[in-house]
C-alpha cells in the first residue's frame, strides 16, 4: 500500500527544528511507494524554498499569529483532500492544530514531536499534555526531552520514542582550521533569549584581544546585542552576520563552536561541528548534555557564567592537546551515535513505513 505523510511545523524559518524537518521528508520521501510533504502553519520560510528544491512539496497554511484559528480549517482541507494517511507533527503550535483536525478524522493516523525543554511558557507544556492524547506516539531528541515531557506535560513514558537528530558526517574526519590571531570563535543559532547570547559576549569582553565571535542567525534579541556590543566597545571583535542557508559557511575555518544556552532540545548545531571537526565549548544544560560529554568530547560550564565560558574557551584554544583529543573523541561519538541513517530507521519504525 502507497503512503502519504504530512510533516506539519509551526514554521520554516532556519532553525533546528525545520532543519530537522527537511533532512526527515527527505529522507523518508520514496515516491511513489511512501510520499512525503511538508506544511508549516505559517508563511513560506527559507527552508520551504530547500525543501521544494528537494522535489518535495511543501504548503504554508498562511496563519497571521498563534491566534488565527483559521488555520485549522485550512490544515484539515488540506490533510484530507490530499488523502494523507499520516500525520507527524512538530512543536506545540503545530501539535495543537493536528490533535484539533484528530478529533474529528477517521483513516489517518497522528504522531507528535517534542524539542524542547524550556520550562517557559508553562502553558505550552499544559497544552502539549491535553493535544498528546490524540497522537499515537511523541518523537523527542533527548532523555531530557523525555524527562521535560513526563515532568511538565505528564505524559507516559512508555508513549514517547526518543530519536536523535542526526548529521550527515563524512567518512573522515576533516582537516582543523589554522589557528587565527585573534582566534576564531562561531555561535550559530537563532538570537533568542534562551541562547544566552549576552553571556558569550561577555566573555568575548574578558577575552578582548585573544578570540573574536561570528554570530550566524537572526531573532528577537539582535538590537539587545547590538546595543550590548557597542557597549562593550566589541565592534571589532563580534560580527553579526545574520541568518544562514545551513551551517557549512559557517563552520569553514572556525576554530571552535559555543553555545551557551540555558536549555535545548538537542543542540542540532552541536553535532554539525563536531561532525565538521570544529571542537565545542557549551554550557551543562538540558539537552546539551545529551550530545556533549563534558572533558571527552567538548566542554561544558555552568549555565549564565560568562567568566567560566571564557576560562574554557580559552583553555581549547591554548592547549592543542586537548583540542585535538576533544576533536578525535566527538567526530567518534557523532559516527556512533547521531547518523541519520540509524535515526530514519526509527522514524520508518515507528511510521510503519
Amino acid at each position: 500500500m502507497d503512503r502519504r505523510i504530512l510533516l506539519l511545523v509551526t514554521d520554516l524559518e532556519i532553525g533546528g527544528t525545520p532543519t530537522v524537518v527537511r533532512e526527515v521528508a527527505t529522507r523518508l520521501h520514496d515516491p511513489p511507494r511512501v510520499t512525503v510533504s511538508v506544511a508549516c502553519l505559517g508563511r513560506r520560510g527559507p527552508v520551504a524554498d530547500q525543501i521544494g528544491r528537494r522535489g518535495i512539496e511543501a504548503t504554508a497554511l498562511e496563519a497571521r499569529s498563534s491566534r488565527d484559528l483559521r488555520v485549522i480549517g485550512r490544515l484539515a482541507k488540506l490533510i484530507h483532500g490530499a488523502r494523507f494517511d499520516t500525520v507527524l507533527s512538530f512543536l506545540i503550535h503545530a501539535n495543537v492544530a493536528a490533535a484539533l483536525d484528530a478529533t474529528r478524522s477517521v483513516g489517518v493516523r497522528y504522531f507528535q514531536s517534542i524539542q524542547t525543554t524550556q520550562p517557559l511558557p508553562q502553558w505550552h507544556w499544559l497544552a502539549q499534555r491535553l493535544c498528546s492524547r490524540m497522537a499515537e506516539k511523541i518523537v523527542v531528541p533527548s532523555a531530557s526531552v523525555s524527562e521535560a515531557a513526563q515532568w511538565r506535560s505528564h505524559i507516559r513514558e512508555e508513549k514517547i520514542v526518543v530519536i536523535p537528530n542526526g548529521v550527515d558526517v563524512p567518512a573522515t574526519l576533516p582537516p582543523p582550521a589554522q589557528p587565527q590571531s585573534p582566534h576564531r570563535v562561531v555561535f550559530l543559532g537563532r538570537l533568542d533569549p534562551v541562547k544566552r547570547l549576552p553571556n558569550l559576549i561577555e566573555a568575548m569582553a574578558l577575552l578582548r584581544g585573544f578570540a573574536r565571535l561570528d554570530v550566524y542567525g537572526d531573532g528577537p534579541q539582535r538590537p539587545e546585542l547590538t546595543r550590548q556590543i557597542q557597549q562593550l566597545n566589541l565592534g571589532e571583535l563580534v560580527t553579526l552576520h545574520g541568518a544562514i542557508d545551513g551551517p557549512q559557511a559557517a563552520l569553514r575555518d572556525a576554530e571552535l563552536l559555543v553555545l551557551p544556552s540555558e536549555a535545548e532540545g538537542f543542540g542540532l548545531v552541536l553535532i554539525e561541528a563536531m561532525a565538521a571537526g570544529v571542537p565545542v565549548v557549551a554550557t551543562e544544560a538540558p539537552g546539551i548534555r545529551d550530545v556533549v560529554q563534558d572533558g571527552e568530547t567538548g566542554l561544558l560550564v555552568p549555565v549564565g557564567a560568562p567568566a567560566a565560558l571564557a576560562e574554557a574557551i580559552r583553555r581549547v584554544l591554548e592547549d592543542s592537546a586537548l583540542r585535538e583529543r576533544l576533536i578525535q573523541a566527538a567526530f567518534a561519538d557523532v559516527r556512533r551515535r547521531f547518523t541519520w541513517d540509524a535515526a530514519i530507521a526509527e522514524y520508518r519504525r515507528i511510521l510503519g513505513i
